[in-house]
């Protein structure tokens, strides 16, 4: 068991990347937001009273990826080079990828999991006037490339 993370009194701190080669680095994240059709059909035409959802949650997916570090306790602040979100539309379901780029030495993979959590929660913050029981789901890493642990992709 990897105890790294913890210091000689028994508290968290945070992972020291000193030493950790600066790499390109790269990650994609997904999630679902699942909707009824008629909610669809509000976020589709621009019906929804509070604004263009799409266009807002992926502004605040963006602005999250940035403040990851701000938010997530022992992350640590990147300067990211790239930050893209964005939507796939069924009848009943936005699927949201976040893939979020860097120079650095540490990975990127909380600022994409950020990003697609907080376009999600903004899409239900502005539709839940209509809709209630909006459910998030499925919000999972998909690819990291950069540093010694190499390339994952689920």
């Amino acid at each position: 068991m990897d105890f790294s993370h913890i210091n000689e009194q028994g508290r968290a701190k945070m992972v020291d990347v000193t030493d950790k080669d600066e790499t390109f680095r790269e990650a994609k994240a997904a999630g679902t937001v699942n909707v009824r059709t008629e909610t669809m059909e509000l976020i589709k035409s621009g019906g929804v009273k509070k604004g263009d959802v799409l266009s807002v949650a992926q502004i605040a997916g963006i602005m999250a990826a940035k403040k990851t570090s701000d938010i997530i306790p022992m992350c640590h602040p990147l300067t990211l080079s790239g930050v893209d979100i964005s939507f796939e539309l069924t009848d009943t379901q936005i699927h949201i990828t976040a893939a979020v780029k860097c120079k650095g030495s540490t990975g990127v993979e909380m600022e994409a999991l950020t990003a697609v959590s907080t376009a999600a929660l903004t899409i239900y913050d502005m539709c839940k006037a209509v809709q209630r029981d909006i459910t998030i789901t499925d919000i999972r890493l998909l690819y990291k490339s950069g540093g010694k642990s190499g390339v994952f992709e689920r």
